[in-house]
């Protein structure tokens, strides 16, 4: 049995359009604001991946293309993407703030309880895990 492409894939819908059109205002400033800086640390456009994902760059899958970096505008918290997941990255962790983590998700509710520094960091770190287990 071969493997089947993951559900989600990328979009050429505008992420602009889509980081606009959330409510409630909070929500939509601070989704805008995730995501430039993650644009700002890869280097790399946003792009709209199924319906709510927006990621940064690319890095193959057994089923396919997924994006090296990323978050989530959810209703109830951001969800931001660091794939390569939280090793070596405990100190920041115990600097960041008000947030909780998954295997490879960070869960933050506002970006007020954070230390945006400290998050730039994670993502920067993140990256360039990445880009060493899978070269850009």
């Amino acid at each position: 049995m071969g493997t089947t492409a993951p559900k989600t894939q990328p979009t050429s819908a505008s992420v602009p359009d889509y980081l606009a059109a959330l409510d409630p205002p909070r929500r939509r400033d601070e989704a805008q604001a995730i995501g430039a800086l993650l644009e700002t640390i890869t280097g790399h456009p946003p792009i709209l991946w199924g319906t709510s994902i927006i990621g940064f760059g690319t890095y193959p899958t057994k089923t396919g293309p997924w994006p090296r970096l990323g978050f989530s505008p959810r209703k109830a918290n951001h969800v931001i993407y660091l794939m390569d997941g939280f090793t070596g990255q405990a100190d920041l962790l115990a600097r960041l703030g008000k947030a909780t983590t998954g295997v490879s998700c960070l869960y933050v509710k506002k970006l007020a309880d954070v230390d945006m520094d400290v998050l730039a960091e994670m993502a920067r770190r993140s990256w360039a895990m990445m880009a060493e287990r899978h070269p850009l």
